[in-house]
């Protein structure tokens, strides 16, 4: 049975020092819980945890989730992953290893400890989509065999687990599938355009646009984002998802980097490179359903949320 001390929670993040996931972390210590923090620390970093040291209601374990863990808790939020293609592409094999391995053993935890567990998917699980925007019941157009596919596919195979897992085993499961997402603490040197395009403007080297730069993204801030994952991790156990979590306004690449360099002030040219494989032309999230199920859309606009990202990535250059 789940161990519940009146409202107080003992929460799971794999993945924790990371991007997302310290965020979140930040959030449900916000809300009186305690959190168990697992990272392996290959992408996540110890400074985006710094703060919290001290906190007597926070816990780090470094460790890999492509093996067991035998921990007691009451809910799960799995966010174990590289989720850039300059570190997911690094070891690919690793990659799969981490979503599909990763999703078995958090799943078995979940399974013994009768608790819910909520599974961070990705918007990649659409692949080059060929509708737009997209809805979750599109199944996707994606390369099986790519230099992407180590992440596209493993997202995927990590949705089927557990979905089968949920009617195998009646597991009480969430999915949600993240759309771009940006704010301080991501990576430097992720290779994602928004830390890319911010770090080559304030050291004013050249802004790289792939292809024409007309290809088009949506940008969730991160506050808005970790509000969706707790909403839905809260929400009634007959909802489980796929939903998408993401902003619909849509940006071409040219667009935010002009957008950028205005907000930096900086002397930085856009040159243009050729578009790398199976990169998507669009992606944008229809959020109709975590509208009427969650009562969510996010609230920040690119405009806003760039400027304490951009203020977080002058400290860290300076």
């Amino acid at each position: 049975m789940p161990r519940l001390y009146e409202s107080r929670k003992r929460v799971l993040v794999t993945g924790g020092a990371g991007f997302l996931g310290s965020h979140l972390i930040d959030h449900l210590l916000a809300d009186g819980h305690e959190v168990l923090c697992v990272d392996n620390l290959f992408t996540g970093t110890k400074r985006n945890i710094d703060h919290l040291h001290g906190q007597p209601r926070f816990e780090f374990m470094r460790h890999d989730v492509t093996l067991p863990l035998y921990v007691e808790v009451d809910e799960i939020y799995n966010l174990a992953c590289p989720a850039s293609p300059v570190h997911y592409q690094h070891d690919p094999v690793q990659t799969t290893k981490t979503s599909v391995h990763g999703a078995i053993n958090m799943l078995g935890l979940a399974k013994r400890l009768k608790c819910r567990i909520l599974q961070a998917s990705t918007s990649e699980v659409y692949g080059d989509p060929a509708i737009h925007p997209q809805r979750e019941d599109y199944w996707g157009n994606v390369n099986p065999i790519g230099p992407r596919s180590c992440y596209d596919e493993g997202k995927r195979c990590a949705e089927t687990l557990f979905f089968d897992y949920n009617r195998q085993h009646q597991l009480d499961i969430k999915v949600a599938r993240i759309f771009n997402t940006y704010g301080p603490r991501m990576h430097r040197a992720d290779g994602r355009v928004v830390s890319n395009f911010i770090v080559q403007a304030l050291t004013n080297e050249p802004i790289t646009l792939y292809g024409d730069g007309r290809q088009t993204r949506s940008f969730c801030y991160v506050d808005d984002l970790i509000d969706g994952l707790v909403r839905l991790m809260n929400s009634p156990a007959g909802f489980i998802g796929p939903v998408n979590l993401g902003n619909p306004g849509e940006f071409s690449m040219l667009e935010l980097a002009r957008e950028i360099v205005r907000q930096t002030d900086s002397a930085s040219e856009i040159v243009y490179r050729p578009l790398p494989a199976d990169d998507p032309k669009q992606r944008q999230p229809d959020i109709a359903l975590a509208q009427a199920k969650l009562g969510w859309e996010p609230e920040v606009p690119l405009s806003e949320g760039l400027k304490p990202t951009i203020a977080y990535f002058r400290a860290l250059i300076d």
